[in-house]
């Protein structure tokens, strides 16, 4: 199940990318031969006006095939030359190839807001206008690799509902009395005071894991928190986290804030990753590729749709931006050749692109066989 629904997000995601591109070129009277869904083998084909609607076997995205993008004899020569990418003003050709990467950036901004009208899992201490915050309880943001709290099961985005350590007295009639010590208001502050009151006891966390609270059963596991010094830890990050439901209006302006904060961290991130592969001091384990993915896809699915809209929009997010890097083979590779054309004033040789594109996706596709092999390492 958490494969189909993986692969249904990313066909999502990767047509509207493509049909961004699909779109400009039609509007700016490109010819466009074919727009696939999944990528071949083909199983069987739609042909409407010039452009033929392909359904293919493989569910892994999508594609569009514009006449003249990567330029031949045929489209820089041919009949149908005024019709072909190349041919085109290099403003309209950018328009084109950015075109996919503003799709992804509008899908997201459309499903977090969509996430917001619906109920999207907020933040006590963030703010939003129009916030209404309810459902609000503490919840596992983390669980810290090889932590107490990884051992005993607690996954991301757990809700703890209770807390209680259970004190034996020893009496001299040989009788076991028993002091049961909770928490009233579970929160942040109160959460802490407790673990620390109880280092080296045993406690018993209560908690909720699924898409509806009030239609699962409490969990129950016993951890002992690992304490010295006056601190105590179970390996866990928290914050008080709630349903937001805001207005119509107000949901696609934080859906838009929150977008560009997402656009922001991302691009950071990734530059991040680069400086620091570069140096030689880059890591795969914050890197997840297809494999990942689809535990991750399954787990929002598990905690609700709102959950997989976020997860879809983060994803579009990272597509778009990963897309705008100056590699050749992505729509970034291609708007730097553009620049330099633009700044030689002539036309790159068609064997010095395409050859360069195919360079460029044959290292793609190296760097994500790469990546899922080491998913699949982290598996065992």
């Amino acid at each position: 199940m958490n494969i189909i629904i993986f692969f249904v997000v990313l066909l999502v995601l990767v047509v509207v990318h493509e049909f961004g591109h699909f779109s400009m070129a039609k509007f700016f009277g490109i010819r466009v031969d074919e727009f696939g869904f999944g990528f071949p083998p083909k199983l069987f084909g739609i042909k409407k006006g010039e452009t033929e609607y392909t359904f293919n076997l493989l569910p892994i995205g999508g594609f569009v095939k514009i006449f003249g993008e990567n330029p031949d004899d045929e489209n820089t020569n041919g009949p149908d030359r005024n019709r072909s990418f190349v041919h085109k003003p290099k403003w309209q050709q950018a328009i084109v190839l950015v075109a996919g990467v503003i799709a992804n950036f509008l899908l997201a901004w459309v499903l977090f807001s969509i996430g917001f009208m619906s109920g999207f899992p907020t933040s006590v201490d963030s703010e939003a206008n129009g916030q209404n915050l309810d459902d609000v309880h503490l919840v596992v943001v983390s669980a810290a690799k090889e932590s107490l709290a990884e051992m005993a099961g607690l996954k991301s985005g757990d809700k703890i509902v209770s807390v209680m350590h259970t004190h034996f007295i020893n009496q001299s009639n040989n009788k076991v009395k028993t002091e049961e010590h909770t928490i009233q208001e579970i929160n942040k502050t109160t959460f802490k005071s407790f673990i620390i009151e109880h280092a080296n006891e045993e406690i018993e966390l209560g908690y909720i894991r699924g898409k509806n609270s009030e239609e699962n059963k409490i969990n129950i596991v016993k951890i002992t928190p690992n304490g010295k010094d006056g601190e105590a830890k179970i390996g866990i990050s928290m914050d008080m986290i709630g349903t937001s439901k805001l207005s119509f209006f107000n949901s696609f302006l934080e859906g838009g804030k929150l977008t560009l904060l997402v656009t922001k961290k991302t691009a950071v991130g990734l530059f991040s990753l680069v400086f620091d592969g570069i140096r030689g001091q880059g890591s795969l384990d914050s890197v997840t590729g297809p494999v990942g993915m689809v535990g991750i896809a399954g787990d929002a699915y598990q905690f609700g749709f709102v959950y997989l809209l976020s997860f879809a929009a983060l994803i579009s997010v990272n597509l778009g931006i990963i897309n705008l890097l100056p590699f050749p083979a992505l729509d970034g590779g291609r708007l730097f050749f553009l620049l330099i054309e633009k700044i030689k004033g002539s036309r790159i040789s068609p064997n010095v692109a395409n050859t360069a594109n195919m360079v460029g996706f044959s290292i793609l596709l190296l760097l994500m066989l790469v990546i899922t092999l080491h998913d699949i390492v982290k598996l065992f």
